[in-house]
């Protein structure tokens, strides 16, 4: 039985682990979820970290909103290089999902893109455990989580 981590934050406005918990469902089985929950998007990375040491995850997603503020883009910087750390550390893959909330005009845009972007990664978090062959034939194909895929470019 193989163990996903899933990160998240009490600051995001859509609760994107719920959303991550449905795609696995529905993308597979032999596997159980351990979920820690931080306050904010910096604390990501001692969570992260805490499930790969204590509960022996293979991997986790992190999922996190950043606000709209130039902060909170430092803050995810600081907290995507903390992520970053925290993977080389453990020998383990992290799968950070970010929303920035600029990426969206309305609250409903929001809502569907920090679903759908957490369904994509938990998609290919599964992948990376049980299927990585199949990430390997979808390499170059311009996909995007949480958007419209660019597709591959198209020569002449």
């Amino acid at each position: 039985m193989k163990r996903i981590g899933i990160a998240d934050t009490t600051f995001a406005r859509v609760d994107m682990a719920a959303a991550a918990r449905r795609a696995l469902g529905a993308t597979g089985s032999g596997y159980r979820l351990y979920r820690r929950t931080v306050p904010g998007i910096k604390d990501l990375p001692s969570a992260c970290q805490q499930l790969f040491r204590e509960e022996r995850v293979e991997l986790t997603l992190a999922l996190g909103m950043p606000g709209r503020a130039e902060y909170d883009r430092t803050c995810a910087h600081e907290a995507s290089l903390g992520l970053q750390q925290v993977a080389l550390a453990e020998g383990r893959p992290i799968l950070e999902c970010f929303v920035f909330e600029s990426e969206a005009s309305t609250d409903r845009e929001l809502e569907q893109l920090a679903r759908r972007r957490a369904e994509e990664h938990a998609e290919n978090a599964w992948n990376l455990l049980f299927r990585p062959r199949a990430l390997a034939r979808r390499a170059g194909g311009g996909l995007r989580q949480g958007f419209a895929d660019a597709g591959p470019v198209r020569p002449g």
